[in-house]
């Protein structure tokens, strides 16, 4: 169903692309949008144990576009540097294609808000997560996205050379 990487040798393993996941900040969510546009959007998250999940308003284009094909794909960039005098960059990325669903269970709706804030404000007090939580509850949609695939790759002058 996924499409084996081109350049083999310059694959991450799968386990240093999770920590790549584990450690981003940022990516881009891309699906299917309006009449059959790709749309994609840069969002925060959080992954934990093959699920992304991400944080959103409950309407837009974004949701229509997950109701419509819940299928997607996120891209983390781990490293970016240009390096000039060899006219290239040493890159690392990861993609993760999987399934997208909101969640409506309280509970796992709130853990992973939690989870969310945690990641953000790793020091901030309980009190003002749990009041920043309830304050956004009404209009806050979490999604999780299910990894069916993941992929990552890095610059050929990166092969060989140990991922963190």
């Amino acid at each position: 169903m996924f499409r084996p990487m081109r350049r083999a040798r310059q694959a991450l393993p799968e386990s240093v692309c999770a920590r790549i996941l584990a450690r981003g900040t940022s990516g881009v969510l891309a699906v299917l949008g309006d009449e059959g546009y790709p749309y994609a959007v840069p969002l925060s998250y959080h992954y934990e144990a093959g699920r992304i999940f991400f944080h959103c308003a409950r309407q837009g284009h974004k949701l229509d576009a997950i109701r419509r094909c819940p299928r997607a794909s996120f891209c983390v960039i781990d490293q970016d540097r240009v390096a000039p005098e060899k006219y290239t960059t040493l890159y690392r990325s990861v993609i993760a294609f999987g399934t997208l669903r909101e969640l409506t269970d309280e509970a796992e709706k709130r853990a992973a808000a939690e989870a969310l804030g945690r990641k953000y404000a790793p020091h901030g007090p309980e009190a003002a997560l749990q009041a920043e939580i309830d304050r956004e509850w009404p209009a806050l949609c979490v999604l999780e996205m299910t990894v069916l695939h993941l992929t990552g790759k890095q610059g050929r002058e990166l092969a060989g050379r140990p991922a963190e």
